[in-house]
């Protein structure tokens, strides 16, 4: 491909990078490469609802990050996988679709010292421009994009009780966690819809990419590895990737976007040359620019279970096996409805263990027993786990170089329960999973806490059940922050540009400065969509 340019190429096919590169073709009118390492398609199991369970444990769309060991965890080092696909985490996730809440963004703007870029009110077009919720319409949502957006299409038992047992202990019942408040308990809305009369995923290959199928203007090459940015007198020109064995090219006439996420958006950095000085001679890696930021600030939602078991048949244990997998297929393919319309996924509760009025904890009732890969401490049966996902941790992990060799992951830090408040704000929502659980309806269909099991109720023994237990939800974010002009660690500044080299932004999660507080597909959107604007604006288009 060397020799043909694009106005734009791209390094990563993922949620925020077909966001943005959808508006950049279709809005603006410029051409653009995306290079994505993954398979364009994912398995038809997979636009079910329900199929990505399928995968959770598989590296087909997956590549698995086992983190460093952690001394807090008792030497365990949690797995945390990343997508391997295009359309990337909104390809093979859970699908819940969860913005954050107001105070997120407006932190963001405040922290850039930039009144109202990155503010909510600033965010809120990007959110809803991409929209076509099917319930919820103005002031907070959109109808007229083409992400398909609405509640599962089936609920289970445990969800319904989940949602009274949390009433009956005072919590408000939230109909839309996107809309004015996030707090209180209600059902989460997913990237998921009807499609030519289907109930299927929506991901952002389906929803951005493929409606620009036949448009010159885009170009998409998967299984391209992106090993470096060719960066020339201190500008980014272009892209050198791989292909199985074939190396390539490409240049870019107006900017190189990185967007191949948290973990490989800082490994391309410091590959390239961009990042810590010291780190990178450590690899013979030439220095371009010193950036010290680069791999730091790195923030993931992680999350603790409670787990109990059912008196009788409760929940979706055994709905994927023998017969009544085969009946619950069949009800999907014939009706379009029951068990595979659903993740799984179903029910939250947002709140604050302290009593504030800022939710701290992202309470799901997950109606199977659930825990992390690494772990099997807990028999599979008809049952309920109840997962507290701390919101905004406190700590900080770090992504470094395992190697100068672009084939080697990074090495990950993932430093959960970092900081003790991460800790203490984790043990006080498990206990009051543990109420949930012995307020009716729950009480009177459980019938024994599995783990971390009754008896167990010291802080000593809850701690290290923690230790042993936390997993990560799937967000790893803000590797390469975004900053103020003062602030040495910062690596983009609030136009997503690279500090020290002209031309080359990044336009994915990797730039969070703090976390938001909910899941983060949602928060990659929105971040393409305002990507798209800032770039259009820096070449002469209006946004």
């Amino acid at each position: 491909m060397a020799g043909k340019e694009y106005d734009f190429v791209i390094a990563g096919g993922g949620s925020a990078a077909s966001t943005c590169a959808m508006r950049l073709v279709r809005d603006f009118g410029f051409s653009v490469l995306i290079l994505e390492r993954g398979p364009r398609e994912t398995a038809p199991l997979m636009k079910m609802p329900a199929g990505y369970m399928k995968y959770l444990n598989r590296e087909d769309f997956l590549e698995m990050h086992h983190t460093v060991p952690q001394p807090q965890l008792g030497g365990r080092g949690p797995i945390v996988p990343v997508a391997r696909a295009l359309g990337g985490g909104s390809a093979v996730n859970a699908m819940v679709y969860m913005r954050g809440q107001k105070d997120d963004y407006d932190s963001w703007a405040n922290w850039l010292g930039s009144n109202q870029e990155w503010s909510y009110a600033d965010m809120l077009p990007h959110f809803k421009g991409v929209e076509q919720n099917s319930r919820f319409s103005e002031p907070y949502h959109g109808i007229a994009g083409n992400l398909r957006i609405s509640e599962p299409g089936y609920l289970s038992e445990a969800a319904e009780d989940y949602m009274k047992a949390c009433q009956s202990l005072g919590h408000p019942y939230n109909p839309d966690f996107n809309g004015e408040r996030q707090n209180g308990v209600g059902v989460m809305q997913h990237t998921y819809g009807t499609w030519n009369g289907r109930k299927e995923r929506s991901d952002a290959k389906k929803a951005y990419l493929d409606p620009l199928a036949g448009n010159e203007n885009l170009e998409i090459v998967t299984g391209a590895q992106v090993d470096r940015i060719i960066v020339e007198n201190g500008r980014a020109v272009g892209l050198a990737y791989r292909v199985g064995p074939e190396v390539r090219t490409v240049r870019a006439a107006r900017e190189v976007l990185v967007a191949a996420g948290t973990y490989n958006s800082a490994k391309l950095m410091m590959l390239s040359g961009l990042g810590p000085a010291e780190h990178l001679r450590s690899f013979g890696i030439d220095v371009l620019a010193d950036l010290p930021g680069v791999g730091e600030n790195l923030q993931d939602h992680h999350e603790v279970p409670v787990i109990a078991a059912a008196k009788g048949k409760y929940g979706y244990f055994g709905e994927d096996r023998g017969l009544k997998s085969v009946i619950n297929g069949l009800e999907y393919l014939l009706f379009n409805a029951g068990p595979v319309t659903t993740t799984g996924i179903e029910t939250c509760l947002f709140y604050d263990p302290d009593g504030g009025d800022r939710p701290t904890i992202q309470l799901y009732c997950v109606p199977i027993v659930y825990l992390d890969r690494d772990l099997s401490s807990a028999e599979p049966t008809w049952g309920v786990t109840f997962t507290s996902c701390l919101l905004r941790p406190k700590a900080r992990g770090t992504v470094k170089l395992r190697s100068a060799d672009p084939g080697d992951k990074p090495l990950v830090n993932c430093n959960f329960f970092g900081d003790p408040d991460d800790l203490r704000i984790t043990l006080a929502s498990l206990r009051y999973a543990r109420e949930i659980m012995a307020t009716e309806p729950f009480k009177s269909k459980l019938k024994v806490e599995l783990l971390p099991g009754a008896a167990m109720t010291d802080d000593a023994a809850l701690t290290k059940f923690c230790g042993q237990t936390v997993k990560t939800n799937y967000h790893p974010s803000g590797s390469l922050r975004m900053g103020p002009e003062n602030d040495p660690m910062s690596v983009v500044d609030a136009r997503l540009k690279v500090r020290g080299v002209d031309n080359l932004r990044v336009i994915d999660c990797s730039i969070i400065p703090l976390i938001p507080s909910g899941n983060t597909n949602a928060p990659a959107m929105g971040i393409g969509s305002k990507a798209a604007s800032l770039i259009a604006q820096d070449h002469g288009k209006a946004a």
